[in-house]
């Protein structure tokens, strides 16, 4: 099997879906964390 993109990676496709995840799960936090908690999730995240 020979890979010509990243993106038909495995990894990156995990990857993608926990980044998309973790951005979703934020969007349910209080709005007041925005530049704590959850800048720092989504940072560790990507």
């Amino acid at each position: 099997m020979k890979i010509h993109n990243f993106k038909e990676l495995q990894v990156w496709q995990k990857a993608m879906d926990l980044a998309v995840f973790t951005y979703q799960l934020t969007g349910y936090f209080p709005k007041e964390e925005k530049y704590g908690l959850i800048s720092q999730i989504q940072r560790c995240a990507v």
